[in-house]
């Protein structure tokens, strides 16, 4: 079967009963559905990746003669699935609370804050890449601060890259529900990153 193949083919086509078609949906997709998957559950629920990984899949496959695209993509309704079993999971661990619609004030970059004085991320020097390592491991410690609404609408929006529209759709949301919760993350994150990050990296960019 040909790579170049639609999602919406290669569904039909393993509904049809060619598995190979399966093959390839999961060639495309299983990386980003994996991190989505593991970040979105976090340190709390880390032992349960594998298991909500698997069970998506495994969902998939028992949904194929039923799935139609209905306006949704394959791969938003794929994370659609993972998000429910990895919520449910937060919700038994005790991690998952409901979301008021407003959080806090919109966050407004103040003059001179940490961030605005990183190095370039394409920087070439070995301190920039260092500097880039501990940033990065310091967002993915940020992230688990954030409630799981939020840190999934940033995932897929950032790390995924789906529109908000698409990501809205995936996680049920309606779309200003959507945009306020990638404000209030995005808020938190900026304020996590300037605040926290190591003090040798924000003094040696700060010189």
């Amino acid at each position: 079967m040909p790579l170049d193949d639609s999602d919406d083919s290669l569904m039909a086509a393993f509904a049809g009963g060619r598995a190979a078609a399966f093959d390839t949906l999961y060639a495309r997709h299983h990386a980003a559905l994996y991190r989505f998957v593991r970040r979105l559950l976090g340190r709390a629920c880390a032992g349960q990746v594998d298991e909500v990984f698997q069970d998506t899949w495994l969902r998939v496959v028992q949904h194929r003669a039923a799935w139609s695209p209905q306006g949704a993509s394959f791969r938003t309704w794929l994370f659609t699935l993972a998000n429910h079993r990895a919520i449910d999971c937060l919700r038994k661990s005790g991690r998952e609370v409901a979301l008021p619609e407003t959080d806090d004030a919109p966050w407004q970059p103040e003059a001179g804050a940490p961030w605005s004085r990183w190095p370039a991320a394409d920087g070439a020097g070995s301190e920039d890449r260092a500097f880039w390592r501990a940033a990065g491991q310091r967002l993915l410690d940020c992230l688990e601060g954030l409630p799981a609404g939020q840190r999934a609408v940033f995932l897929l929006h950032h790390d995924d890259e789906l529109p908000l529209a698409e990501l809205a759709q995936a996680l049920e949301l309606g779309f200003e529900t959507a945009k306020s919760r990638l404000r209030y993350a995005m808020s938190k994150l900026r304020t996590c990153m300037g605040a926290y990050l190591p003090a040798t990296a924000s003094e040696r960019v700060a010189s």
